[in-house]
């Protein structure tokens, strides 16, 4: 019952929440307005958006570095350059409708590869789950009470267990590729007579060796990518078979970079006492988190601008953080952007 509930009104939610976060800022753009106005770069202001589009771009190179290691985990043979190119090529497309593109153009890459429908699909999930886990690491790591920091780091190191995280990945994977099938079903139908389907998906098992009983059925479309798969072999492992240490610790190392990026664009408009830095990097580390997690617009639009303001709006004026969310907004989507060109154009040039 409850789930049917939930099933109905989640289209709707998003919208809510894009509605509430776009009147929030709207509000504080409208009471910091005059503050916005008066915003100039500090004198040394262009070399530090340089240092923050810098480390914005390489943040997320390093992410696809780090989905590559997790692709190995799950032994698939992939080298680095293919992982980055494939992560940056597709990354842009996390503004798209849906919130989803990215992880399709991901899966129909790593299909591409020979790689197992359902390995190809939790690939992304643990990478985004161990995104959100190193996310909050950082939140917790730098509150003001050593107590809730130990309680909550030994949460999140009990939830990224295998025994634990496995569940979580399996249930987040299904997930995507029941969206993925409506997608197809949405688009793909139009302008292909063989439509992607997706058959046997078993994946939810008790057992700790969980497998996959053919992922997929293909067709020679060339739009799905999806071609070879029938020479697949017919069970695969499926979750984590160790302790997530080296994706945790890389995907915390993308936070970090993110939050430098961040840290270098406020440089940039004013300046910062270093007994402020926990609490910007804390800040940023949590409203990225639920600009990952929270259904809104795509990319976490709104939801990150709208957290950032309302964690930091008692501590700085709201001019500087409107003007830093704002820049470090624009920075974002121009790194994604290049990177995808960059990962195009290197993809041809070795053709």
């Amino acid at each position: 019952m409850m789930r049917t509930i939930l099933a109905a009104i989640k289209p709707y939610l998003r919208w809510v929440i894009i509605g509430l976060t776009l009147c929030f800022i709207l509000a504080a753009l409208r009471d910091g307005w005059s503050e916005v106005v008066q915003l100039r770069l500090r004198s040394q202001g262009l070399r530090y958006l340089m240092i923050g589009f810098g480390l914005t771009l390489l943040a997320h190179g390093w992410s696809g570095w780090v989905w590559g290691w997790i692709l190995r985990d799950l032994d698939q043979t992939v080298t680095a350059p293919w992982a980055i190119g494939t992560f940056l090529r597709t990354n842009i497309a996390k503004y798209l409708p849906g919130n989803i593109w990215h992880f399709v153009g991901r899966v129909r890459a790593a299909i591409r590869q020979d790689i197992p429908l359902m390995i190809a699909v939790l690939s992304v999930a643990i990478e985004a789950l161990c995104m959100a886990a190193a996310a909050a690491v950082l939140a917790i790591a730098v509150l003001p009470f050593p107590g809730a920091i130990g309680v909550g780091l030994i949460l999140i190191a009990i939830g990224v267990h295998p025994r634990c995280f496995n569940p979580i990945v399996t249930r987040f994977a299904a997930g995507k590729v029941s969206q993925f099938e409506r997608i197809q079903h949405q688009y793909i139908d139009q302008t292909s007579s063989k439509p992607l389907e997706l058959q046997n998906r078993s994946i939810v098992q008790d057992s700790p060796n969980r497998s996959i009983v053919n992922p997929v059925q293909t067709s020679d479309d060339d739009f799905t990518g999806l071609t070879n798969l029938n020479n697949a072999p017919t069970a695969q492992p499926i979750g984590l078979q160790r302790y997530p240490w080296r994706s945790l610790l890389g995907e915390l190392g993308f936070v970090i970079l993110r939050g430098l990026g961040f840290l270098a664009v406020w440089l940039a408009l004013a300046p910062l006492e270093i007994d402020d830095l926990p609490r910007l990097v804390g800040g940023f580390s949590f409203a990225w988190l639920l600009g990952l997690v929270v259904p809104g617009a795509p990319g976490g639009i709104g939801v990150f601008e709208a957290t950032a303001l309302s964690i930091w709006t008692t501590h700085w004026p709201t001019g500087i953080i409107l003007g830093a969310i704002a820049l470090y907004r624009l920075i974002s989507v121009a790194t994604e952007a290049i990177g995808a060109v960059l990962a195009l154009g290197i993809k041809s040039g070795c053709k």
